[in-house]
């Protein structure tokens, strides 16, 4: 039942080339910055990422993407990302843009066992091409197919070794349907508490869909841009 492991590096061991990673985050909130400096190290290429974006050109899921450890990326956002720009218009990553909500829907799917919905997202752009649509109560809809991965790779504010997750404010984001959609979710944590420590009316991700924790180390927890309120007189 102890799910602790020595190591983020131990943590993704058996992570293949060409695996489907879900990985948390919101730009470079909730980062799982542990689990992804392994994968960095660990030299693994041809990964497929399901993320809300690709970190920026230096931080976060960039990291791999400047080593090209990315083959393709599922995403809603790629703004901050310079390197991304390039090797998307170089022909060199394969990208799929997902509108955001319809993003975490499909990711809910996945993990709920839903095998498709019906959304008015997209219609009439390219978002719609090559999709099937249906007209329901007058307005047209787009089939979206749900989304699953090999992985999924969290942060938590607080876990037990158990696996029993806390996430902390916004950093929650897309991680609870990551963590059901995946066939190993692994967490890290900047806390990790026995058994029993966590409110079980506090916990956003049960134990059940979590099979590794690892406590997290020297966390930067970093800002895309950084603004301050102007001084006053």
């Amino acid at each position: 039942m102890n799910k602790l492991v020595e190591s983020a590096d131990a943590a993704v061991a058996d992570v293949k080339d060409g695996a489907t990673i879900m990985v948390g985050g919101f730009g470079l909130c909730g980062n799982p910055e542990n689990l992804i400096l392994a994968l960095h190290r660990k030299g693994v290429r041809d990964l497929v990422l399901v993320s809300n974006n690709c970190g920026t050109t230096e931080l976060g899921l960039g990291v791999l993407l400047k080593a090209r450890q990315i083959r393709k990326i599922v995403a809603s956002y790629v703004g901050e990302n310079k390197e991304f720009e390039r090797q998307f218009l170089s022909g060199e990553l394969e990208v799929e843009l997902v509108p955001q909500g319809t993003l975490a829907e499909r990711i809910r799917a996945g993990g709920a066992g839903i095998g498709g919905f019906y959304t008015a997202t997209g219609v009439g752009t390219q978002v719609a091409e090559g999709k099937e649509t249906r007209l329901l109560s007058g307005r047209e809809y787009l089939l979206e197919l749900p989304l699953k991965a090999d992985f999924a790779f969290l942060k938590a504010w607080k876990a037990d070794t158990w696996g029993n997750l806390v996430y902390r404010k916004t950093t929650r984001n897309f991680q609870p349907m990551m963590a059901a959609a995946a066939a190993i979710t692994v967490a890290e944590a900047e806390e990790v508490v026995e058994p029993g420590a966590l409110d079980p009316d506090l916990v956003h991700t049960p134990s059940i869909y979590v099979k590794r924790v690892v406590r997290g180390e020297r966390y930067e927890k970093w800002i895309e841009r950084r603004t301050v309120r102007p001084a006053t007189a």
